[in-house]
């Protein structure tokens, strides 16, 4: 079996400059969704170069395309390039990377996509993190909240308690998630890891692995 990642270091090695001292200082990935709220605040507070306020709150960056129908609540960021589908509802603290696509019908709230990150269609990305290059398929959900209301443990080599009522799913860098895959709360899913559709996952995933089902897992050959 693979490495069985679950340190920030570990699972996001593109982060962009102005949110590295942030992933720095985190030992692990989920102490970072307390923060983004501030993180958003301090990055309004002094715009990044080549952004511009699209209202008060909200900070795009060149050549963002936003649909029409999208909904855009501050407070919230939206890198260079990134393409803003029909339907879309941020619904704020959120930091969205440059050339991502945030997909139709698809909800964001409290959550961080470094660059380059594809949520196509129908997703709901609740407080959770997805590194470079991370994809979800149609209808994936990161769903951030347990049915009893308990704080979330995260299930690893160990149990890690987070001391979190909410926390969606971490996605490593160019981690892919197939079409209606639940990840749920406190999914941990490793770098280049890929997870079938329609697989309900809970835990942490090695990287470079393929995620069959919710506990079939294989190495990348």
């Amino acid at each position: 079996m693979n490495k069985l990642n679950i340190k920030t270091k570990e699972l996001f090695e593109n982060v962009p400059s102005y949110l590295k001292p942030y992933f720095d200082a985190a030992e692990y990935p989920w102490e970072i969704l307390p923060k983004i709220k501030e993180i958003v605040a301090n990055l309004i507070a002094n715009p990044l170069e080549g952004y511009t306020f699209l209202e008060e709150g909200v900070l795009v960056g060149k050549d963002v395309k936003i649909a029409k129908t999208a909904t855009i609540v501050a407070p919230a960021i939206i890198g260079h390039g990134t393409e803003i589908r029909p339907g879309a509802f941020i619904r704020g603290n959120v930091i969205v990377g440059e050339k991502c696509v945030v997909g139709n019908s698809s909800e964001f709230k409290n959550c961080i996509l470094l660059d380059s990150v594809q949520c196509p269609h129908y997703n709901y990305v609740g407080d959770s993190i997805l590194g470079y290059k991370a994809h979800t398929g149609a209808g994936t959900v990161c769903s951030n909240l347990k049915s009893d209301g308990k704080n979330i443990v995260i299930h690893g080599d160990k149990e890690y308690e987070t001391g979190l009522r909410k926390i969606g799913a971490i996605v490593g860098d160019y981690g892919d998630c197939g079409c209606n895959a639940v990840l749920n709360p406190g999914t941990i899913v490793g770098k280049h890891t890929q997870v079938y559709p329609l697989t309900r996952a809970r835990g942490v995933y090695p990287e470079n692995s393929i995620v069959k089902d919710t506990r079939i897992v294989v190495a990348k050959q």
